[in-house]
């Protein structure tokens, strides 16, 4: 297989991010400088990390040696929920900045809402003036609800480019993405094949699908939200893998194939993670 070409999806602040990339949580720091060089070796492009994950160092590192040039990189991270306020961002960011040995991200987004704080609000105010100062070139969220959106956009008029939300067959949220549609904020789907804790492989419709394509079921699941117009980036440790996850853009779902997988969504029980409303 020859390195894809991996399609850019416009935000809403006229930037553009590649749809599929490489995510880093739960991949521990002495393993991170390996795997993102492996990741950039078979293809992959963007790479979404985040302070809480304790990586950005090996991150840096492999981007670093990498000789691929920084323009040619799309990198996120993200501002954990003991930064959140608007006098401790600046510090957070530059912090994650000499881990990651860059002096811009492409994505900074606050990681949870964390409602029990009560901070989303002004560290949002103080995000929107980041791309101002050169180290951050867009600005989003991670795990936010439609109200605690609203609170933001209300206070703010100004929208996050992405909402990074667990999302996959069992957990579709359709009100929180009709929303997100609505206001042109892109989804971003973690825990896109549901953590590998459920038996969503084995599904009829998965199954079917992937026989039909001669596609594996996490192919399948990956080709699922690609289709929907999810920004996705699987986990992994195997560079099998790595290759596999990429290996998705010769083949699309038929109609009948997209709805059956749609038809998979257990509302709030198909939860694999953490509740937003609970995390602070």
């Amino acid at each position: 297989m020859t390195n894809p070409v991996i399609p850019d999806i416009t935000l809403n602040d006229g930037t553009t991010i590649p749809q599929l990339g490489y995510g880093l949580f739960k991949v521990d720091s002495d393993q991170a400088e390996r795997r993102v060089s492996e990741a950039l070796e078979v293809g992959y492009r963007h790479i979404d990390t985040a302070r809480i994950y304790g990586n950005e160092e090996g991150v840096g590192r492999a981007i670093a040696s990498s000789g691929i040039p920084r323009d040619q990189l799309f990198v996120t991270t993200k501002l954990w929920n003991d930064d959140q306020g608007r006098d401790r961002v600046d510090a957070a960011l530059d912090a994650s900045l000499e881990r990651l040995g860059l002096d811009r991200v492409d994505l900074y987004l606050i990681h949870w809402p964390a409602p029990g704080n009560g901070k989303y609000v002004e560290t949002w105010e103080r995000f929107v003036e980041l791309p101002a100062t050169g180290r951050v070139t867009s600005v989003g969220v991670c795990n936010f609800l439609e109200p605690h959106l609203r609170d933001i956009i209300d206070a703010t008029g100004v929208r996050p480019v992405v909402d990074q939300i667990e999302q996959h067959p069992y957990l579709q949220q359709p009100e929180l993405d009709a929303y997100l549609r609505e206001q042109e904020i892109r989804t971003e789907a973690w825990g896109p094949l549901a953590q590998g804790k459920t038996d969503l492989f084995e599904e009829p419709a998965v199954v079917a699908a992937a026989e039909a394509h001669g596609k594996s079921p996490a192919q399948i699941i990956l080709r699922w939200h690609l289709d929907k117009g999810n920004i996705v980036f699987p986990k992994t440790n195997s560079v099998e893998r790595m290759r596999e996850n990429l290996d998705v853009f010769d083949f699309t779902l038929t109609p009948d194939e997209f709805a059956a997988i749609t038809a998979l969504d257990r509302g709030p029980s198909g939860r694999v993670s953490a509740d937003p409303l609970e995390v602070n």
